[in-house]
């Protein structure tokens, strides 16, 4: 049987194949474990192949997917009843950051693991796939003054934690 995809299938399998990696890295950050970020998205890729015919608007279909695997990612860590402490290791980057910027940056994201789910996913897409407000409010399905606030909540808890930190240092 020979197996025709559509338009709407086309696009997303050439969004996924070209923005793969990023897209680890989302599923990473819920898992911070390789099998389960891989886990995630092809959960992600099932479920939106599955589902695909809900899509009415080609355009949409990077929010779509975003959120699809953004509830994966929230559905493992449910499942999982845990809090994710570890920073990436050196081998599951794929950075080019000097020395100094990466150090800064694994502080960073280890303590971004240990947000509430609904702010980490905010900081994330916002600082870490440089996001706009109004797409993570579109992918979240939140107004986008509920999106700031949680920004706003997610950065005063990271402020807080780094000022402990440098009292304790």
């Amino acid at each position: 049987m020979l197996w025709v995809l559509t338009r709407t299938e086309e696009i997303l399998i050439e969004y996924i194949k070209k923005n793969q990696k990023k897209l680890y890295k989302v599923a990473y950050s819920y898992a911070n474990d390789e099998e389960a970020a891989l886990d995630i998205m092809q959960e992600a890729i099932t479920k939106s192949l599955e589902n695909i015919s809900q899509i009415k608007n080609e355009n949409y279909i990077t929010t779509w997917f975003y959120r699809i695997l953004i509830n994966e990612g929230l559905q493992y860590i449910r499942k999982n009843k845990r809090i994710i402490e570890c920073p990436l290791t050196e081998n599951e980057r794929d950075f080019s950051l000097d020395v100094e910027n990466r150090i800064e940056y694994l502080d960073a994201y280890s303590v971004i693991q240990n947000l509430k789910p609904k702010v980490r996913t905010i900081i994330i897409l916002r600082y870490f796939e440089n996001m706009k407000i109004d797409e993570i409010a579109k992918i979240l399905k939140v107004n986008t003054n509920t999106v700031k606030s949680r920004l706003y909540k997610g950065l005063q808890e990271l402020k807080e934690c780094f000022e402990r930190r440098e009292k304790n240092e």
